[in-house]
């Protein structure tokens, strides 16, 4: 398991599709990916999860974990991240 440590560096736009497009990346990886925020975790998997993120409005220096457990686990703390960060 890797419980990664994430600062937004920018305000991530969380309308439907950049959360879609979130969990498109997610989704490619065998691995559990989860999102902590706030006392929440959220499957980064399910669309309607990510939703919820939304009412949280995460923005520039909101900080993040991620929290990956898999076969491929490594790739996909560093897809997940790219993405959140690229934002």
């Amino acid at each position: 398991m890797i419980k990664k440590p994430v600062t937004l560096q920018s305000d991530l736009d969380m309308e439907s599709r950049p959360i879609a497009h979130l969990v498109q990346e997610a989704s490619q990886y065998d691995s559990t990916v989860y999102i902590e925020m706030d006392n929440m975790k959220i499957n980064a998997k399910s669309i309607m999860g990510m939703m919820a993120l939304q009412s949280h409005q995460p923005g520039k220096g909101t900080n993040l974990t991620l929290i990956v457990e898999g076969d491929d686990e490594e790739q996909a703390v560093s897809g997940v991240e790219s993405f959140l960060l690229a934002q």
